[in-house]
């Protein structure tokens, strides 16, 4: 026991703190990934080794003392996500409907055929736009039902799991579809105009992940990212409009790409203070992690945000209503 407990103290720090290598490569960054699965191995660790303190106190105590050093660290990087901490986002529960906007952002799995589950989803929440992602021409005609109610619609499918599409109740102008760092991985930008006339600009996205099958390191990925938070950043202040940027950023949200995103760009959270919201993987309750995410400007308040009903993908469908302050 005393030699297995040193492996797994050996192997949950070596995870712990592999992604301080100074490396882009998926090896190392996806350990940024599952930091809540190895603080709650830690704390089983720890649970253990407190059970065998009475031998070899010095090797137990050194192992106590390095296992707590690296839940301290990974507790440090999900803290924000839990309740404990104070929202960053303020409620609004008495918000003005036609100053309210209200985002389902749905990642369907490409190979998932199961469209009818989105679409009732779609008709029992009524969003104002739908952000679906990995779509591609099949599912472009399978949710062709939605466009007497989503008349605004932007088509982009691909058969290489990157197409995406939107539907929208509200006017959209100035649509801009681009390649911004990866040909073939696509994003939409364009401004929605609310029921009360007011104009927000949108961004929605969805970077290349780092990984075995797609790219080998992180670098597409955080160039699109942080270069999304540069050009919000170096909007001008008196004429920019309230922003959201929404899809699946194949980044947590604690992760320091994450973390730079928002301190770049100078954009909220809504889910600091209340939950990870973790949106994959659908079907592996112990593999959870938040993937798609929604930011906004300062301009808003949270009235709802919740993690829809599974829909046959490998994602949870992430429902954000969002009003002007």
């Amino acid at each position: 026991m005393f030699t297995t407990l040193i492996i797994s103290t050996s192997f949950l720090v070596l995870l712990t703190f592999l992604p301080l290598f100074p490396s882009d490569h998926w090896t190392i960054r996806v350990w940024e990934f599952p930091r809540l699965q190895i603080a709650v191995l830690l704390i089983i660790n720890l649970l253990v080794i407190g059970g065998f303190y009475h031998q070899n106190l010095s090797y137990m105590a050194g192992m106590l003392v390095t296992n707590f050093v690296a839940l301290a660290y990974q507790i440090h990087w999900i803290l924000p996500y839990t309740p404990i901490v104070q929202p960053m986002v303020p409620m609004n529960d008495s918000a003005d409907p036609k100053r309210s906007i209200k985002i389902i952002n749905s990642n369907v799995l490409m190979i998932n055929h199961d469209a009818p589950k989105l679409l009732k989803l779609v008709d029992q929440e009524k969003p104002h736009i739908l952000v679906t992602l990995e779509t591609n021409q099949w599912w472009q005609d399978a949710l062709s039902p939605l466009h007497d109610d989503y008349p605004y619609r932007v088509n982009f499918p691909l058969e290489n799991l990157y197409g995406m599409h939107v539907f929208s109740r509200l006017p959209l102008s100035d649509i801009k579809t681009a390649e911004r760092v990866e040909k073939g991985v696509p994003s939409v930008h364009c401004i929605a105009t609310l029921e009360s006339g007011e104009k927000i600009r949108c961004h929605f996205v969805h970077p290349a992940p780092p990984s075995p099958t797609e790219n080998e390191e992180a670098t597409e990925r955080d160039r699109e990212l942080l270069g999304l938070a540069k050009e919000i950043a170096s909007a001008d202040s008196e004429t920019a409009l309230p922003i959201i940027v929404s899809g699946d950023l194949n980044d947590v949200a604690w992760s320091p790409t994450t973390q730079a995103f928002l301190r770049i760009s100078g954009m909220c959270d809504p889910r600091i203070g209340r939950g990870a919201f973790n949106t994959f993987h659908a079907q592996h309750v112990l593999a959870r992690w938040p993937l798609d995410h929604v930011f906004h400007s300062k301009d808003f308040e949270l009235v709802n945000l919740s993690r829809l009903p599974e829909i046959g993908s490998d994602h949870f469908p992430l429902l954000t209503e969002l009003c002007l302050k």
